[in-house]
């Protein structure tokens, strides 16, 4: 059983097509995003749900950005993937899927653009749209734990298609941890996302939270040692009228980056309204929090805020 302990919305997504109320799932421990496209241009119906995943990004060619919906929590499964009868597991196993709207085909891609349809091509995704993913893949990875990392081999449409090498296995399937394609996950044929640039992405969602890319430097360039930054202490602290060291030392944190105006006197052991409030405005000045200014520190919220 899920002890579900992340959150379960992606901050700022849209539920107005939402659909677990209807087709309820299983509870998962997810480790695993699965990255599809649509192959329309609009956000799908999904048959009334019965076809959904978990999220859907529209991008919004005009704002040059994604729009976010979500049908299911990030822990429930949802219904994008083949699943067969006494196979290996797929929708239920550890999966959080992830719909993008636009192609990977590169004929459907010629077809919208001699008929002046707008579209996103992902194989040639502009870097707004690729940032957009990696952003919910930081998040996914600073709240839950996936692993950015995958495969090896992202082969272009239709080549993806069918049962080609880039395909796992049943067994490396079940041990799989990170983010891969349709077109990875056995029982099924689907070819998507095609040669999506993965690389950049990953590039993308590492820089976002400033971790190692695993890309060579120049050796001889040394780089300054970063600040120890303190061990989330978990969210037990930050409840109304939680006592704790932890509380304290976020509000002299607070104080020292100069977000401590709703203090009276100063920071105390004891959190809050005046702590959730100078926790507030300390998201809202980070654009890595992307707007999910709640006033409640977690994980992210707190690397930041010491970094």
């Amino acid at each position: 059983m899920s002890t579900r302990t992340g959150p379960q919305r992606y901050p700022g997504s849209s539920r107005a097509s939402w659909y677990q109320d209807d087709h309820p799932g299983d509870a998962m421990e997810v480790n695993v995003v699965v990255l599809h496209t649509t192959e329309g241009r609009t956000l799908p119906g999904y048959d009334g749900g019965s076809s959904a995943p978990n999220l859907t990004a529209v991008p919004d060619l005009a704002a040059r950005k994604l729009k976010w919906y979500q049908h299911f929590d990030i822990e429930t499964s949802s219904r994008a993937l083949v699943n067969k009868r006494g196979g290996v597991e797929t929708n239920t196993l550890n999966v959080c899927q992830v719909e993008l709207v636009g192609t990977c085909d590169p004929k459907t891609h010629a077809k919208w653009q001699t008929s002046g349809q707008s579209h996103i091509y992902w194989p040639d995704a502009p870097d707004w749209a690729l940032q957009g993913v990696a952003r919910f893949l930081a998040w996914m990875h600073e709240e839950h734990g996936v692993a950015l990392s995958g495969p090896k081999q992202w082969p272009a449409y239709p080549t993806s298609y069918g049962s080609g090498g880039q395909r796992m296995t049943g067994a490396q399937w079940t041990g799989f941890k990170g983010v891969c394609g349709h077109m990875h996950v056995p029982e099924n044929v689907h070819g998507d996302p095609g040669a999506i640039d993965f690389a950049r992405i990953l590039k993308y969602a590492k820089a976002d939270l400033d971790v190692d890319d695993d890309t060579p430097d120049k050796p001889d360039k040394p780089t300054p040692a970063k600040p120890a930054v303190p061990a989330y202490p978990g969210r037990k602290f930050f409840r109304d009228g939680a006592v704790g060291e932890p509380v304290l030392q976020l509000g002299k944190q607070l104080v020292k980056r100069g977000f401590g105006d709703h203090y009276k006197v100063g920071p105390s052991r004891s959190w809050g309204e005046a702590d959730r409030l100078n926790v507030r405005d300390f998201q809202k000045s980070r654009r890595e929090l992307r707007g999910d200014a709640d006033g409640m520190p977690g994980p992210l919220t707190w690397r930041l805020l010491f970094s």
